[in-house]
């Protein structure tokens, strides 16, 4: 049985990812006393005793946590941002190939995606990767979350007091300068981050992420051809293409809301065609990609404990 810490489980990330392996007959999961949550002699001690440490912080913590680990056996699966980027982390999307799961396998350091940057890898990449998406593309997308992905007080926000205006959804990362976009360009290997626009809207969990994009800006193909590199790609079982999986017209950001899994959809027409992924950005945009990766790690059934 493996000794799992999970450094941050008070966090929503946290939370989701102990109910994933509460039960379960090969892992053991580590507590810290709560008195000594916070000193860093007793951390340390407890993240080299480990097998496994789940890292559900903020960035510069993730990076103090990694700091205090000696002991070269120790697996980090880090759910911040920290790490996603960095050459000698292995980055949680098995599905985009072979590669990306055979490093998780044998990786000691394991960055899982970020929520909004995982729908958007997830579409981009194997385009990129078949050459019908110039690496040069200049795209867009839109993402529409659920709340939980704003964390503790952004749940506080909408389920106390929630002010008038947080009854419609709301557009943020005006900047354009968002968390996720380094590793949208990084691991889809386009030069030019897209121009992104995030939604945070009035419901729990769930996440759908769109990529608008023109014939014009494809170096060959059709929409048949992008769905059948998508229906060569995700075959799931927690990742899956759908054909026409609207539903009579509409896509509901919620319809895998409490689920593991993710699916990808194509619309549009040989002109202009949309590109759709939709999930739980506390599932596979957030704790259930981690257990996926820590299944991998043990090498154990992918979807163990998930909700598919």
């Amino acid at each position: 049985m493996k000794k799992v810490f999970i450094d941050g489980k008070a966090g929503t990330t946290g939370l989701r990812i102990e109910e994933r392996l509460s039960n379960r007959d090969d892992v053991e999961i580590v507590l810290i006393p709560e008195e000594l949550r916070k000193d860093p002699v007793a951390k340390k001690e407890i993240l080299n005793s480990v097998d496994i440490a789940f890292l559900c912080l903020p960035d510069q913590a993730a990076k103090e946590s990694v700091a205090m680990i000696d002991n070269p056996d120790v697996v980090v699966i880090d759910t911040s941002t920290a790490h996603r980027t960095n050459e000698g982390w292995a980055y949680g999307f098995p599905e985009l190939d072979k590669s990306f799961e055979d490093k998780i396998k044998n990786s000691k350091r394991i960055a899982v995606p970020g929520c909004h940057a995982s729908g958007f890898v997830a579409l981009v990449y194997p385009l990129v990767k078949a050459g019908i998406l110039p690496k040069n593309a200049l795209l867009s997308a839109h993402s529409i979350t659920g709340y939980s992905g704003g964390g503790k007080k952004m749940i506080a926000e909408y389920e106390q007091d929630k002010p008038e205006l947080y009854d419609f959804p709301r557009q943020y990362g005006l900047t354009q300068s968002h968390k996720h976009l380094p590793e949208m360009a990084k691991i889809t290997g386009i030069k030019n981050a897209p121009v992104f626009s995030p939604i945070v809207a009035d419901f729990y969990s769930g996440m759908e992420v769109t990529i608008p994009l023109f014939k014009s800006q494809l170096n060959y193909g059709s929409i048949e051809e992008i769905k059948e590199i998508y229906k060569n790609t995700y075959k799931g079982p927690i990742v899956s293409y759908v054909e026409a999986g609207d539903e009579s017209g509409f896509l509901s950001a919620g319809n895998l809301s409490g689920k593991d899994s993710m699916q990808i959809e194509v619309y549009g027409n040989e002109e202009r065609i949309i590109l759709v992924a939709r999930y739980d950005n506390l599932g596979k945009g957030a704790s259930g990609a981690a257990v996926e990766c820590l299944n991998i790690v043990l090498g154990t059934d992918k979807t163990k404990t998930l909700e598919i």
